[in-house]
């Protein structure tokens, strides 16, 4: 027996409105003259939805976790609830301390929801406190992210937009329309960046289109337009990241650079400051600037963050008090205000270096004249002449594939959403707003789920199968 959905989460409908006004800058503390270096830091947070509630019920996995305490690391699952909200305890309680903390967030949709479901309203109410309360907002941002935790590069195209707005959706249903305006940077899961030019191109034109200004990059996930790794230095400035399609057609934009791999002790340890700590201005069209250390790590994963953090975050915006640098010398930052200080001196996003994704430039130097059939032709003459070479995109690691020996669940998703675009018009708002189309949208947005492929094949491929069957059920 199958539960039936009693209530959806809100992921789709009218388009959301947009807007252009500055975010920081009318209330940041900062002065970009006085700044030598800063360091900017992310926690991305995220519990994927699984089939295993009552009679098979869609449920978090930290409810799962709760639920089942004596599995694995279930028993974790209070201190990762507490770790979900207590930046809503942190960045008061640093405030009151006379200190000027900076924090970025990424929050999955699957997390938000299943907050929601398991009625998690303490956690959801803290971090509606450091959202929606003018004297933390200067403090916090949020970054988009795709809704269901799906990697990028091997989402079918003509889903990377819905997971983005339905993001986007459910975000401005908790916190509100004021602070989804406010959301400018994107944090792709597992800092995965396509690299096949077509999906590239659609990818960040979507976010365009949704109102994103930047996305967060992983160094060794992009190249300069020679096909050079980045300089050392050009890694702590902003870039532009530049994506070409098949048909020759251009779109870019501003990439900030997560450097070093997934190691959660950089933010858990705040390593972050101290390396801006060895970091001094840059020039960007004879305008000194301040480099910029960029880090995100799990925020709740592990025992660093579980139990260094918590110290390592007030001793460090202590020193950084008590030394009398809150606004100057190295200082921490959100994303979206560093840019909207260096484009308040004059330059623009067309200053910054032009970077492109890995393994692009071994593309475009076989393809004369840019089509389909040409780049497809490299694509495949790379393959098999270059052991190197691969259209998976590049993550935090080069060690996992998101793609290779899960043909189990990737065919199924290629499936289900092929059969999803064929029933349904998705830019037809008095479609979208059906709950019929609702519900199969959960289920296409949820198969494409990382997790279903991170773990292994075993209980979590066939979570993927059982999402299949339902949405396929749904679909005929």
């Amino acid at each position: 027996m199958t539960a039936t959905l009693t209530k959806l989460p809100p992921i789709s409908g009218a388009t959301l409105a947009k807007s252009s006004d500055p975010v920081f800058l009318p209330t940041t503390n900062f002065r970009l003259d006085a700044i030598d270096s800063a360091f900017a830091c992310a926690l991305h947070m995220h519990q994927p939805t699984i089939p295993a509630g009552m009679d098979g019920a869609l449920i978090s996995n930290l409810q799962q976790m709760f639920e089942h305490p004596n599995e694995g690391d279930n028993h974790n699952a209070g201190v990762f609830a507490w770790c979900y909200g207590r930046m809503g305890e942190f960045i008061p309680d640093l405030v009151a301390q006379g200190c000027n903390p900076r924090i970025m967030l990424d929050y999955s949709g699957n997390l938000l929801w299943g907050l929601q479901q398991m009625g998690r309203d303490d956690v959801l109410n803290n971090l509606k406190r450091i959202t929606c309360d003018r004297q933390f907002q200067p403090h916090v941002e949020w970054l988009g992210t795709m809704w269901s935790h799906a990697v990028v590069p091997s989402t079918p195209i003509p889903d990377l937009k819905l997971h983005i707005q339905a993001w986007q959706h459910h975000f401005a249903s908790i916190f509100g329309i004021d602070a989804l305006q406010r959301v400018r940077g994107f944090s792709p899961p597992e800092m995965h960046l396509p690299n096949h030019p077509d999906t590239l191109f659609e990818y960040i034109k979507a976010l365009k289109e949704c109102g994103y200004r930047w996305l967060l990059v992983q160094e060794h996930s992009v190249e300069q337009l020679d096909g050079s790794s980045l300089t050392h230095d050009q890694k702590y400035i902003p870039n532009q990241l530049v994506a070409r399609n098949s048909n020759g057609e251009t779109i870019s934009i501003t990439a900030l650079i997560k450097t070093q791999g997934s190691d959660t002790k950089l933010v858990a340890q705040m390593q972050p400051y101290f390396e801006a700590k060895t970091r001094s201005k840059q020039s960007i069209s004879n305008t000194a600037i301040p480099s910029i250390v960029s880090q995100i790590a799990d925020g709740e994963n592990g025992g660093v963050m579980m139990n260094e953090y918590p110290r390592d975050i007030f001793r460090v915006y202590h020193e950084i008090r008590d030394a009398g640098n809150n606004t100057s010398g190295v200082v921490a930052v959100n994303g979206t205000e560093y840019l909207e200080l260096i484009e308040a001196t004059g330059i623009s996003a067309n200053d910054y270096p032009e970077i492109q994704a890995v393994q692009q430039h071994k593309i475009w130097q076989k393809v004369d004249q840019a089509t389909p059939e040409a780049v497809e032709k490299a694509i495949v003459e790379l393959k098999q002449n270059d052991d190197r070479f691969h259209i998976d995109g590049a993550s935090w690691t080069n060690d996992l594939s998101w793609v290779k020996g899960y043909e189990n669940v990737l065919e199924p998703m290629t499936e289900l959403s092929a059969l999803f675009h064929q029933r349904f018009n998705t830019e037809d708002p008095t479609v979208t707003e059906q709950p019929n189309y609702q519900e199969a949208l959960l289920y296409n947005l949820l198969l494409q789920t990382s997790c279903f492929r991170y773990w292994g094949q075993g209980a979590w491929t066939e979570y993927a199968r059982e999402i299949y069957r339902r949405g396929k059920a749904l679909l005929s």
